[in-house]
C-alpha cells in the first residue's frame, strides 16, 4: 500500500511540474539604473480625395530614443526618455520638411524646433502589467521648443506648432506607445493563450483601439507574441483638421504586429508593425475655407513600422 501511494504521489508531482513549465509569467521587470536604447523607423502615407483630387500626405521618423528607469516601485517603474537622434520627413501639398536635429539647417524653423527636444528627459510610468499611468514634462518640451517659431506670422507659428504637436505631444507618443508596448494579464500564460485590452484613440482622432495579443512561442529568454489592433472613430464627434477645417470622421482599420520579446525586461527586442485605416472625413460647412455644403473626403492611411530596443546597461 506505501508503495502505491508513493507511486501516486511522485505521477501527481510530476503532473504538476509538467503543467507548470506549459505555462509562463511575463511582466515589465526593471532595476533602477539600466538603460536601454529604442530605435524606431516608420513610413506613413495618407491620401485624401477632396473634389475628386488626391491629395498624399507622408510621414517619415527615424529616431533613437534612451530609456533610462529611474525608479522603481512594487508594480510600477518611472522611464525617462531622452530623443538622441531625431530623424522628420513630412511631404504634403508641394511641401517638403525635412530636418534632422543634429544638423544645422537656418532656413527650416521645424529643424530648430525639433533640435530642442534632443536629449531633454521626460518621464513615463508603467505598471508592471503595461498600463501607462502617466506622461510628465513632453508637452513642456514642446512649448519650449516652439520659441523657435516667434519670428514667423501668426499663422505660420500656428501651423508648426500644430505639426509639432500631432507628431511629437502627449497624445501621439501616448498613442504610439500604447500600441509598441504589449499589456501583460495578471496571470501566466501557455502558447496559444489570447487576450485583450482597449484604450482611447488619441493624437487628433476620438474613438478607442481594441488590442488583441497571442502567445505563439516561448522559452527561458523570450517570447514570440502576434498582436492585432482593431481601430474605430467616434463618427459624431467633431475634429479640427489641418487648415483650421472642423470635420467629422467615420474610420476604421487594423494594426498587426509582431513582437519578440526580452523576458527579462518585458520589452520587445523587436517589433514589427503594419496599419491599415479606410473612411470618411465629411468638412462641415466653412464660408471662409470655401466649403458651402458639408463635403465627403474618402481617406486612406497606411503605416509600416519597425522597431528594435537593446539594453546597454
Amino acid at each position: 500500500m506505501k508503495r502505491l501511494l508513493g507511486a501516486i504521489t511522485a505521477m501527481l508531482t510530476l503532473s504538476i511540474s509538467a503543467n507548470a513549465q506549459d505555462y509562463m509569467s511575463v511582466n515589465y521587470n526593471f532595476n533602477k539604473g539600466e538603460l536601454f536604447e529604442l530605435e524606431q523607423k516608420s513610413r506613413s502615407e495618407t491620401y485624401m480625395t477632396v473634389n475628386e483630387v488626391v491629395q498624399r500626405t507622408t510621414r517619415d521618423y527615424n529616431n533613437i530614443i534612451s530609456i533610462e528607469i529611474t525608479d522603481v516601485q512594487p508594480g510600477r517603474a518611472q522611464l525617462t526618455f531622452r530623443y538622441k537622434e531625431l530623424k522628420f520627413n513630412f511631404n504634403a501639398k508641394n511641401q517638403n520638411i525635412f530636418v534632422d536635429a543634429k544638423v544645422s539647417k537656418p532656413d527650416e524653423p521645424f529643424q530648430e524646433g525639433l533640435k530642442k527636444l534632443l536629449n531633454q528627459p521626460f518621464t513615463v510610468e508603467l505598471q508592471s502589467t503595461g498600463i501607462i499611468t502617466k506622461i510628465d514634462g513632453l508637452d513642456n518640451l514642446l512649448d519650449n521648443a516652439a520659441a523657435a517659431f516667434s519670428n514667423l506670422k501668426k499663422d505660420e507659428q500656428e501651423a508648426y506648432k500644430k505639426l509639432m504637436k500631432d507628431q511629437f505631444g502627449t497624445d501621439a507618443f501616448r498613442s504610439w506607445l500604447e500600441q509598441l508596448l504589449i499589456m501583460y494579464p495578471v496571470h501566466g500564460i501557455k502558447t496559444g493563450t489570447q487576450w485583450e485590452e482597449s484604450v482611447p484613440l488619441r493624437g487628433g482622432l476620438v474613438g478607442r483601439v481594441d488590442l488583441y495579443w497571442n502567445l505563439q512561442t516561448w522559452d527561458s529568454q523570450t517570447a514570440k507574441i502576434g498582436g492585432t489592433a482593431k481601430i474605430q472613430t467616434d463618427k459624431v464627434q467633431t475634429l479640427t483638421l489641418e487648415d483650421d477645417i472642423k470635420a467629422t470622421a467615420e474610420i476604421s482599420g487594423s494594426t498587426s504586429s509582431n513582437y519578440l520579446i526580452a523576458r527579462s525586461s518585458g520589452l520587445p527586442s523587436i517589433c514589427v508593425q503594419t496599419t491599415e485605416m479606410n473612411g470618411n472625413y465629411t468638412y462641415k460647412v466653412n464660408k471662409a475655407k470655401r466649403i458651402k455644403h458639408d463635403l465627403k473626403v474618402p481617406v486612406k492611411v497606411v503605416t509600416n513600422a519597425s522597431y528594435k530596443i537593446k539594453q546597454m546597461k
